[in-house]
This record gives C-alpha cells, sequence and structure tokens, in this order.
C-alpha cells in the first residue's frame, strides 16, 4: 500500500464554528476510550497479526496449523496470539492436547473485513 503522500489543504481564513466544534466536543468519547481504541488499532498494525486474523476469519486452526500456514515457528505464532487474545481479539478452546483459536466475536470479523475492503477500493 505504497501511496503518494498529497499536500492537506488548508482553510485561508481563521473563522471557527462554534456550533460545530460544540457539537462534536459533546459527543466526543472519553480520553481514555479514545486511547484504548488507538492501542486496538496498533495490534491490528502488525503483518503477521493481520496474517493469523485473516487464517482465523477463514477457520478455527491450532498453533501447528497456523506456524506451517505462515512459514512460522509455534513459539512465534505463541508470542502473537498471546498479543491478540491480551486484546480481546482471538479465544481458544481446548480439545484434548490440541487448543483451537478462532476470533473472539462477529466484531472482530467485521472490523477485519471493513478494514481489507477499504485498502482494496479503487482511488
Amino acid at each position: 500500500m505504497t501511496k503518494k503522500l498529497q499536500p492537506i489543504e488548508r482553510c485561508d481564513c481563521d473563522v471557527i464554528h462554534e456550533d460545530i466544534v460544540n457539537k462534536v466536543k459533546r459527543k466526543m468519547p472519553p480520553e481514555e476510550s479514545l486511547y484504548d481504541l488507538a492501542e486496538l488499532f496498533k495490534v491490528f498494525g502488525d503483518s503477521t497479526r493481520s496474517k493469523i486474523l485473516w487464517a482465523l476469519d477463514e477457520a478455527e486452526m491450532c498453533v501447528c496449523d497456523l506456524a506451517y500456514l505462515l512459514n512460522m515457528t509455534q513459539s512465534a505464532v505463541s508470542h502473537q496470539l498471546r498479543v491478540l487474545k491480551q486484546a480481546n481479539l482471538v479465544k481458544n478452546r481446548k480439545e484434548g492436547k490440541i487448543v483451537f483459536y478462532s476470533l473472539e466475536d462477529e466484531h472482530v470479523r467485521q472490523i477485519f473485513e471493513l478494514g481489507l475492503k477499504h485498502i482494496n477500493e479503487e482511488d
């Protein structure tokens, strides 16, 4: 996703539209919520974790399967799954000695699929 940086257009005046600013200010989420949102998007900001999320969007998988699919060590995959689990993006279930991972819920699927849709849009 290499795009040429475009200059930011700016107003040529100093007018403040107080009604709009005040309306937005009243609706703005608390600082802590916006911080948590930024942290969530940081988790999505790693390509390995994106690959894992994509795979788990397709099917429930164990660490061995993910490691083989992504050509990574099980340890490296486990580390990334730990990060995803701490962010409440994936969940796991144990079946005998095997631990299967899947997306936490439909919200995670929607966030991921909307992100992919957005980056694949034509300019």
